[in-house]
């Protein structure tokens, strides 16, 4: 518990802290602007017009903000005490050194999941508020259909932020764990996107972007993304998003020098 502390006193005493929250949460004020201005769009259109609009799900859209911004914010929770030299006080105080790292990951990690809650839960919600039953009622559906990708978006998001936890304890780099972060996010499915069938298929269904329609058991027809995994398979394969860097780093931390 007292590790635990001292990285909650850690996280919560700088500034960048503060920034990415908030950087995350104007998620929510994003999605109402980009709404009311689809709305505008849309009332101003002809019956044919308004018959073909179609608008894409703002929260699904949106996530994209938080995951990245979690995961810097993972990345910088341990890069930077190796480039200040404060990892060296902190594994002379745990002399076990996985502690650190996982209290680190359990404060990160809880507030990725509160970040994502009330990023993808806002954002849904202004959205349903303004959209109404506009664009043939892309938002009139009942709330309970809808939860089962909510959550499993809001998920994303704390994974993200284990994952630059993982990744920046196995790197040392704020630069390159948030380069490899938006590699995985914007440049591996553009590659992905231009392999040929199957494969294109096959290993657009294990990135990020793919697993919440997955483990809800949607189909995907209209992205870069697969669709090909089961929702348990799916799960899992979130899960090891975040487990699997998190176990390279506390084996590294053990192994090698501060």
């Amino acid at each position: 518990m007292t590790v635990l502390a001292s990285e909650w006193l850690k996280i919560r005493s700088v500034r960048s802290t503060y920034l990415v929250l908030g950087l995350s949460l104007g998620t929510v004020f994003l999605g109402l602007a980009l709404a009311a201005a689809a709305a505008g769009m849309y009332d101003t259109a002809s019956p044919e017009q308004q018959a073909r609009a179609r608008i894409a799900d703002l929260e699904e859209v949106f996530t994209i903000i938080p995951q990245l911004c979690m995961g810097i914010l993972g990345a910088l929770a341990i890069t930077t005490e190796y480039s200040t030299g404060l990892i060296r006080t902190s594994l002379a105080l745990v002399p076990r050194r996985w502690p650190v790292l996982a209290a680190k990951a359990m404060v990160i990690g809880g507030l990725g999941l509160l970040v994502g809650v009330v990023a993808v839960f806002g954002t849904y919600l202004v959205a349903r508020g303004v959209l109404g039953d506009r664009f043939s009622g892309a938002y009139n559906t009942a709330f309970s259909d809808r939860l089962p990708l909510l959550i499993a978006l809001s998920l994303t998001v704390p994974v993200f932020a284990l994952l630059g936890v993982g990744l920046g304890a196995i790197v040392r780099s704020a630069a390159a764990t948030t380069a490899i972060i938006v590699g995985l996010v914007y440049v591996v499915p553009m590659i992905i996107g231009r392999i040929p069938e199957p494969w294109s298929e096959r290993l657009g269904s294990l990135m990020i972007g793919a697993l919440p329609r997955e483990i809800t058991g949607d189909t995907i027809t209209t992205s870069v993304y697969g669709s090909l995994l089961s929702p348990p398979a799916a799960a899992a394969v979130m899960i090891a998003y975040a487990s699997v860097p998190m176990c390279v780093a506390m084996w590294l931390l053990r192994r090698r020098d501060a």
